[in-house]
């Protein structure tokens, strides 16, 4: 191994409590949702992740079909914790779920309890992991009793396979029902993740609340809106950018005159401010008292750099949060 970890990792690094429980994440976690896969320098994904744990972010985050293709990212990730990471496994926290298709057949999806433990048990052997710490039901099977969805996490848990469970695209109501569910199994919810940025706002119609009633953490993915809210767009689509590249989630389709011009109009308002979109972008996510972490990617180690300037910025303020608004119409 020819890695070492730094002394100083912790240094810069914010954390914050996690709902009601023990757990304390980094404000800023990594994300292997693109640029981990099998179609992606696994040499580039390597200094990314040692990068992020020098600096403090000891959050990783996975799912079983995170690629291209999928399975894939948990594979590169793995390789990583062999390499490099396994001697600080007691400092890392590592998540991964399933819940979108992974297998042919009735039980390679959704949320019955056959597919959700077998998955697990697939993730573990893919990054050679013992446990994870966090195991999510991906989204909600409106087919499957959620009684069964959840006492499968629950399941997980008691089996020392996961220490905890999570959500993640679940509605307000079906969240809360999750939560009492898994309250009831004497396996508390402890986070949701959602997604969260300036173009989507439906976690403040209710879903906020109820993770606040509920003391159950929140993660933000997609704070950049697939790096609509980055410098990437603003001239037009580059080749190697995620709208770009036919496996990626963002088209170009997606990018229309009129999401130009308010992405135009917020890169001003972070320029008259010393500050780049995506800081701006971010710091709003993080500046919101339910969010615990705010999930990013990055495909090369000076992006990540530029994410990790948000660490130690300051909230916005009331005032800023409603000037950002204004260039949404949404004051």
């Amino acid at each position: 191994m020819d890695y070492t970890a730094s002394d100083t990792r912790y240094g810069n690094m914010v954390y914050r409590r996690c709902g009601a429980s023990g757990v304390q994440l980094p404000v800023l976690s990594l994300g292997l949702w693109h640029n981990f896969g099998g179609v992606d320098s696994f040499d580039t994904g390597r200094e990314i992740v040692r990068k992020a744990f020098d600096s403090g972010i000891i959050h990783f985050d996975l799912a079983n079909n995170y690629g291209p293709p999928p399975g894939s990212a948990e594979s590169n990730f793995g390789r990583i914790m062999k390499k490099d990471l396994d001697p600080w496994r007691d400092e890392l926290v590592i998540s991964t779920k399933a819940g979108y298709l992974m297998w042919p057949g009735p039980f390679g999806e959704f949320g019955s309890r056959k597919y959700l433990l077998a998955s697990l048990d697939h993730s573990l052997k893919r990054l050679h992991l013992d446990y994870v710490d966090i195991f999510y039901s991906h989204r909600f099977d409106p087919d499957t009793p959620l009684e069964e969805t959840m006492g499968a996490l629950a399941s997980a848990v008691k089996s020392g396979k996961a220490l905890y469970a999570g959500i993640s695209n679940y509605s307000p109501e079906q969240t809360d029902r999750a939560a009492e569910i898994l309250r009831s199994m004497d396996t508390p919810c402890l986070i949701h993740q959602v997604k969260y940025s300036l173009f989507r706002r439906e976690p403040e119609e209710g879903l906020s609340n109820v993770l606040d009633t509920n003391n159950i953490g929140a993660i933000a993915f997609s704070p950049l809106a697939q790096g609509l809210l980055t410098d990437r767009y603003l001239d037009g689509i580059p080749a190697d950018s995620r709208a770009g590249k036919p496996h990626g989630f963002l088209k170009s389709e997606h990018i229309t005159p009129g999401i130009l011009e308010t992405v135009r109009k917020l890169n001003r308002l972070a320029g008259s401010w010393s500050m780049t979109l995506a800081e701006l972008a971010l710091n709003w996510v993080k500046s919101h008292s339910f969010v615990t972490s705010v999930l990013v990617g990055a495909s090369s180690v000076p992006q990540l750099d530029t994410n990790l300037r948000i660490v130690t910025m300051p909230d916005f303020t009331q005032g800023q949060i409603e000037e950002i608004n204004a260039c949404l119409s949404l004051t």
